[in-house]
């Protein structure tokens, strides 16, 4: 039980530092990115077991859960449409960002199966890297690790998860006037927020002067340009929860949407406990739709032969799940996997406030997880 806090301080130390290399302050984004990813203290670097479905006696059982762990048909549903997206596409690599535990990785190369050459995942934590090659041995060589991405990229590409835990700006508006939010020390040396005027603003109109907390993506959506900028064939599926651009910007949406997860519980002060909690944010869908609208003029050259790179879905996940074939698994299912398969589609739980948004190089084709209900429309 010594451990927690002696990477509390280590990292708050570096915190510390950090602000005043930079002259008294940082932006929330470079808090966040030192809080989670910082080598070694850092929340995803540090060498906990942060999934788990159900706390336990004595403080295990991890933090949070994600579908995969929740329920295996989850990732045996998604295989459906990764398996349609490699055949379509005539690809024969997945690669997924942010493979948390592994079980995603381990349901999809189950179903899939010599549909894969190759599976790759891209993680910048070492502590679940190892967790991963754990739980995905079975697999043999067929399951790879990279820090980078190749200068093209032919593969279906799969995020569950990753978008939310990438670092955020925060913008405020306190007295009609706009500033950005970032963390200073106060005189004895703790943590303090501390808003500068920015010429920073949200990408919609906020009506009204009333003060107002929000976020914007910039990290987010150059991962999307990234992608954009790698993929010559194949296509990119990503689920997480947010919103699209008009609810997010919502005039009575004030406080923002970060939020903290430790032990199964929320709360709303990242400053708080720095490394020993997951920091998030909710994702604008329609932020990420422009940036790989926007990719081929951000790169500068023409799109490979096979065309540009756009999207090719959004919907929610109840939506997507069921199109994939969700339901028919659980009916096969034992009943406790059926009330945990339940949870992946309630409105309630994850089935609406989670999304999937698909892209795809070249011509958009008919994605069997947007068959029904695809709301790219609203975006």
């Amino acid at each position: 039980m010594e451990t927690a806090p002696s990477l509390t301080t280590a990292l708050e130390s570096l915190l510390r530092q950090r602000i005043a290399d930079a002259n008294g302050w940082i932006g929330f984004d470079r808090f966040m990115d030192l809080a989670l990813y910082a080598p070694g203290l850092g929340y995803y670097a540090r060498g906990d077991a942060q999934f788990g479905v159900l706390p336990v006696a004595g403080g295990g059982g991890g933090d949070f859960v994600t579908a995969p762990e929740m329920s295996r048909s989850y990732g045996q549903a998604l295989a459906a449409q990764v398996g349609q997206a490699l055949q379509v596409t005539g690809t024969r690599e997945v690669w997924e960002f942010g493979a948390g535990s592994g079980a995603l990785a381990g349901q999809l190369l189950g179903v899939l199966g010599s549909q894969v050459d190759h599976y790759t995942i891209v993680d910048l934590s070492g502590s679940l890297q190892q967790r991963q090659r754990e739980t995905l041995g079975a697999f043999g060589d067929k399951v790879r690790w990279v820090s980078t991405l190749p200068a093209q990229l032919r593969a279906v590409v799969v995020g569950n998860e990753v978008l939310d835990a990438m670092p955020v700006q925060l913008l405020s508006r306190l007295g009609g006037a706009w500033h950005e939010r970032g963390v200073a020390l106060t005189d004895d040396g703790h943590l303090a927020w501390a808003d500068r005027p920015t010429a920073l603003r949200p990408p919609l109109d906020v009506p009204g002067e009333h003060d107002y907390l929000t976020e914007i993506h910039p990290r987010a959506e150059g991962f999307v340009r990234m992608l954009a900028d790698h993929l010559v064939q194949g296509a990119v599926f990503l689920i997480d929860y947010g919103f699209s651009e008009r609810e997010y910007y919502h005039v009575q949406r004030s406080m923002g949407t970060v939020m903290c997860h430790r032990g199964h519980r929320m709360d709303a002060n990242p400053l708080a406990d720095a490394g020993l909690k997951d920091i998030t944010a909710h994702v604008n869908f329609t932020g990420l739709a422009m940036a790989a609208q926007d990719a081929e003029a951000h790169a500068g050259r023409a799109p490979p032969p096979a065309g540009a790179f756009g999207v090719l879905g959004y919907t929610t996940q109840a939506r997507f799940l069921m199109n994939c074939g969700l339901l028919g698994l659980l009916e096969r299912a034992t009943v406790a996997e059926r009330v945990m398969g339940q949870k992946l589609l309630m409105e309630h739980e994850m089935g609406e406030l989670f999304k999937v948004i698909g892209f795809c190089r070249g011509e958009p084709w008919n994605a069997i997880g947007f068959a029904q209900g695809d709301r790219t429309h609203t975006l």
